[in-house]
């Protein structure tokens, strides 16, 4: 993406506030910065979930912006959940290590979330058609009111993702307003997508809404201290995303939870008012990986067990917890947008 991009201006803020937890049965680390007094405070208790989430969604040139306000708290906060790597093929049986659908379908409905950010890789093996009709709607299909959905490798395992496309009915890119945010969907296969338009198409429309935090969800990490690693392929998308402002990335691909500090274009740790903060969540039940050494800017990690990432989106700011099958918070913190 060329260097003349529109650069983001946001709201004022009086404060920037950044707190991480990590929770293991025993809290290891608390820390607290503030650059100035007057932070907010944690968000209230969650609200039951409605029986449907309404997120405008837009794609093209020049998206409008649809009124998403009912997903959203009196303060303006909507909470959710990411994951992708999910649902195996009918007939095969759970275990320890693969599987595990149902119970991280269950663990995501005890959290009420009002949206579902799922992050590619949703069935496996082949994402056929017949395949989401018979393993993914009576597992996870209970969110689909409220999902929001990307394809990954394995949607692709059908050509031009059309089980994946019949399914959902959804267009490869797309654009959804959850609460006061903006958060685009993308598709990471580049090998099958036109990547360049699309990330000319991310760029023009985070250029068009410079005061909106917003956030991006593929299924390819740019980072990634697990097997599969960082994937280059995906520049033109990050670059786009780190140029326009995108306070925050979601992602899945390597079977882990992996949470970064701010990226820059390069993929390096940078400061918070220029990258990207980036997740991992590749542990909705098919398998785990094993992670190999941690990249620069990794801050937690975690290969052992299966969950969801609890995250709350608010005015100006977001908050997140990985939360573990059996209920136990193994990472969690807050972060203001981008200034």
């Amino acid at each position: 993406m060329s260097d003349d991009v529109a650069t983001r201006t946001r709201r004022p803020r009086t404060c920037r506030h950044v707190r991480v937890m990590k929770v293991g049965g025993v809290l290891a680390a608390v820390a607290v910065a503030a650059l100035a007094a007057g932070c907010g405070s944690p968000a209230p208790p969650r609200p039951a979930s409605p029986s449907s989430a309404s997120a405008g969604t837009s794609t093209g040139p020049a998206p409008s912006t649809s009124d998403a306000s009912e997903t959203a708290a009196a303060d303006g906060a909507v909470s959710g959940v990411a994951v992708g790597d999910i649902v195996c093929e009918a007939g095969d049986e759970p275990s320890s290590e693969a599987c595990r659908q149902q119970d991280t379908a269950d663990l995501a409905a005890g959290l009420h979330p009002r949206f579902v950010l799922a992050l590619g890789d949703l069935q496996y093996q082949q994402g056929a058609l017949d395949q989401f009709e018979a393993a993914w709607r009576p597992s996870w299909g209970r969110f689909d009111d409220i999902l929001a959905p990307v394809p990954g490798n394995h949607e692709y395992e059908t050509p031009d993702a059309a089980g994946y496309t019949a399914y959902f009915h959804t267009p490869p890119w797309s654009v959804r307003t959850i609460g006061s945010w903006r958060v685009y969907l993308l598709d990471s296969d580049c090998d099958h997508v036109d990547c360049g338009a699309e990330a000319a198409w991310l760029a023009a429309d985070l250029a068009a809404h410079p005061t909106t935090c917003s956030a991006i969800t593929m299924h390819h990490p740019r980072v990634s201290s697990g097997p599969h690693g960082d994937n280059e392929m995906v520049q033109p998308l990050w670059q786009a995303a780190v140029d326009g402002g995108v306070d925050l990335a979601l992602m899945g691909h390597d079977h882990d939870y992996e949470r970064f500090a701010h990226l820059d274009a390069s993929g390096a740790p940078t400061d918070p008012d220029r990258g990207i903060r980036e997740f991992v969540v590749g542990t909705g039940g098919r398998s785990l990986y094993h992670l190999g050494d941690r990249k620069a800017g990794s801050e937690f990690s975690q290969d052992s067990t299966f969950g969801v990432l609890d995250l709350t989106l608010e005015d100006g700011a977001y908050s997140w917890s990985y939360v573990a099958l059996g209920g136990d918070v193994l990472d969690s913190g807050s972060d203001s947008c981008r200034a």
